[in-house]
């Protein structure tokens, strides 16, 4: 996996790709359409941010790239590539336990807050991404 040099894309599964976390400077891209939503993009090596019709949906610190990434009622899955270890918040269902399963393991289970996001950190190494899913219990 590489970074999306578009800054977003829609996949041919369906679902979206973005994020450059080897970016210097800030970069956004605005109303970016898939499925019928619009989706904002915020980007570079410090933060990357994820928006659907104006509201959080995925942010990293520090950036990373993201692909495949698919949002349904069961929770989130993704792949995410970034050059040091990142922090992940994604936004769900207020006060709901999820499983978060990292490269196939068992990372725990965990209950978002009343807003509804739930933060993962997550071991990466560089270049080499790394499979994300967090599923509604």
């Amino acid at each position: 996996m590489s970074v999306i040099e578009e800054l977003i894309r829609s996949e041919e599964n369906g679902a979206i790709s973005f994020g450059n976390h080897r970016l210097e400077k800030k970069a956004k891209l605005d109303n970016f359409e898939h499925q019928g939503d619009l989706y904002k993009v915020k980007t570079f090596h410090e933060i990357t941010k994820l928006e659907r019709n104006g509201m959080f949906v995925y942010e990293s610190v520090p950036g990373t790239a993201v692909s495949c990434f698919k949002a349904a009622d069961w929770g989130v899955e993704f792949q995410v590539e970034g050059d040091k270890d990142v922090q992940i918040t994604v936004q769900l269902e207020d006060d709901a336990q999820y499983s978060v399963t990292v490269d196939g393991a068992s990372a725990g289970d965990m209950t978002t807050n009343m807003g509804g996001k739930l933060i993962v950190s997550v071991e990466l190494n560089k270049d080499s991404a790394v499979q994300v899913r967090i599923e509604k219990k």
